[in-house]
């Protein structure tokens, strides 16, 4: 168990303000600092750092907590990782004790060692076994040298059903941990386990800690999954990580490439284009978007032509606008991939294909002229609605002026028309955009969308005061003993599943030594730190927080409680009410 002094001092070593404006700049604003949201895209701050709380908040996004969640968050580790990432940052060793401390770190740490321990026998597999020629020979006709053979890592993993399932039983593993780590499976028919990867050549995922978190395994030959990547586990997920980002990270800080494959990577590498990455068994993802944004300026996607590699692309250029993130696609003719092309022309030709990537709109373009005959009014027609309907997506009023002259001269039309068709798509998707906010806001009122205290869909108005009363403890601790009506808070006062855990957990912490809202990040999930710091970010930001307000909403809690109990009112009751007085409004 780590010792509460040891993450104090973390955090006195670490102050939420000094850590956060390493990853996105910060302005004072009156007490506190406020910034652009570094967790989703947003041109007015609504990021707010509370220096008093050591807390953070987005007004916009909801994502809050305190440093070691922000780390979490920024770093895409687990809560032990998180702890290890600030002690290097600060110079503390960590004792080895830290990983009972939560059995999710023990499961996490079981598996990064029960990895580390796979990728050595795959390794020696690949180096010293009779089995591994196939493979040795495969990574020659890739012409890959035996420098990049080890500096990512690569190994076989023979094909066998228990090879890799006796070696780790030998070292102390079980079956179940095999699994849960998704090196092996159990099988439904027989109920024994077996090996997972077989007959693969192995690359190991690792992150930025250097830990092997996952596996890719590619078969040798044409037989199908041509890859097998590992599933989620309590140390990998895969919309959070990208193949070889731990070596780009440190090269790519004005533009990274993206492509599909761990070859392509590895070759491009190789090569000296050391700023490029792979998604891992799927396209982009919002987490990735988010990801990339921190450590580039520009993303060039290198995906393959065909009808997945076009929808990948379409898909991701969407994600990494919303982000903000200036993107270009990478066109090669005469090669299927980066791999084959670097083999073909040579890197020379390949940088100079990088400086021809196409913008968002060229491709945009180049796809709807090959989808409609312009020569054909009805389809010169249509080809000019999906022009107008990108163009009309576009943030940036500069881009967009530029892309309309552009569609004019390309399709023949005037100026003029392409503006008035654009102005009439943006106009319909401000009034459709508002009509979805208000509906979210109506939805939210209601606690449809509250994912974290889901009973407040039941009871609106007494989850509300229940809410309210927590973030006043949360801001000052001393209303946990405070007396209303002779009789202090206990977890009987609340009724949902989170405001009870959430209270109990703070009263049991303070009793035991004091709490802070960096403890939420041992046992609470991500939402429920962030809706934890959104309650005392709103009490915040108010100046009635005085003991008459405390009492009065304790009341009205406790009043409002009993009078459910004793009616059987249900939260549905109170929805159709609500919606039937918004209908004859």
């Amino acid at each position: 168990m780590i010792p509460h002094s040891i993450i104090e001092d973390l955090k006195y070593r670490c102050p939420v303000e000094d850590v956060i404006a390493s990853y996105v700049p910060l302005k004072k604003a009156g007490s506190n600092l406020k910034g652009l949201c570094p967790f989703h895209s947003e041109k007015t701050p609504s990021f707010t750092v509370f220096t008093q709380s050591q807390s953070f908040y987005c007004f916009g996004c909801g994502a809050g907590g305190d440093v070691v969640s922000f780390i979490m968050r920024a770093e895409n580790l687990d809560y032990v990782s998180a702890l290890e990432f600030l002690a290097n940052r600060c110079g503390i060793t960590l004792p080895d004790e830290r990983n009972d401390f939560r059995q999710t770190g023990t499961t996490r740490t079981r598996i990064l060692a029960m990895n580390l321990e796979a990728a050595k026998f795959f390794r020696n597999e690949l180096f010293e076994s009779a089995e591994g020629e196939a493979a040795r020979e495969y990574v020659r006709q890739r012409q890959l040298s035996g420098t990049t053979v080890k500096h990512f890592g690569l190994g076989y993993s023979p094909n066998s059903f228990n090879a890799l399932r006796d070696h780790l039983s030998c070292a102390g593993y079980t079956d179940e941990e095999m699994a849960d780590a998704f090196l092996c499976r159990r099988s439904e028919r027989t109920g024994k386990y077996f090996d997972l990867f077989r007959g693969r050549l192995m690359f190991p995922i690792i992150d930025n800690s250097g830990n092997i978190i996952a596996f890719g395994g590619r078969v040798l030959d044409d037989s199908k999954p041509k890859y097998l990547n590992t599933s989620d586990t309590a140390a990998f997920k895969k919309s959070k990580n990208l193949f070889a980002l731990n070596f780009a990270r440190t090269h790519c800080s004005e533009q990274l490439i993206v492509c599909e494959g761990y070859m392509d990577v590895i070759a491009m590498h190789a090569a000296g284009f050391e700023n490029s990455v792979a998604t891992l068994g799927t396209a982009i993802t919002p987490e990735h978007a988010r990801m990339l944004k921190k450590y580039t300026k520009k993303v060039i996607l290198s995906y393959d032509s065909d009808s997945a590699g076009q929808n990948a692309t379409d898909k991701a250029l969407r994600l990494l606008s919303e982000v903000g993130l200036d993107a270009g696609i990478l066109v090669m003719k005469g090669a299927k991939d980066p791999d084959e092309y670097i083999k073909k022309f040579g890197k020379e030709k390949f940088r100079e294909l990088l400086g021809e990537s196409r913008t968002r709109f060229d491709y945009k373009v180049e796809n709807v002229l090959k989808e409609y005959d312009i020569s054909n009014d009805a389809q010169k027609i249509k080809a000019t609605e999906e022009l107008c309907r990108y163009i009309a997506g576009i943030p940036s009023k500069v881009e967009r002026e530029i892309y309309t002259d552009n569609a004019a001269k390309i399709l023949g039309v005037s100026v003029k028309s392409i503006n008035a068709d654009t102005d009439r798509i943006i106009k319909r998707n401000v009034r459709n955009g508002n009509l979805e906010r208000r509906e979210n806001l109506m939805r939210e009122k209601l606690g449809f969308s509250d994912l974290v205290n889901r009973d407040y869909v039941k009871f609106p108005r007494l989850a509300k005061l229940e809410e309210t009363v927590l973030g006043m403890i949360l801001l000052m601790k001393e209303y946990l003993t405070y007396a209303v009506d002779g009789k202090t808070l206990s977890e009987d006062d609340f009724s949902s599943e989170y405001t009870k855990k959430l209270f109990s957990f703070v009263k049991y912490a303070e009793e035991n030594g004091g709490f802070d809202i960096a403890m939420l990040s041992e046992s609470f999930s991500e939402g429920e730190v962030s809706k934890a710091s959104g309650l005392m970010a709103e009490r915040m930001k108010l100046s009635d927080n005085n003991p008459a307000v405390f009492e009065d909403t304790v009341r009205s809690m406790r009043a409002e409680r009993d009078r459910m109990s004793h009616s059987g009112e249900g939260g549905i009751d109170v929805i159709n009410e609500i919606l039937k007085a918004k209908k004859n409004n």
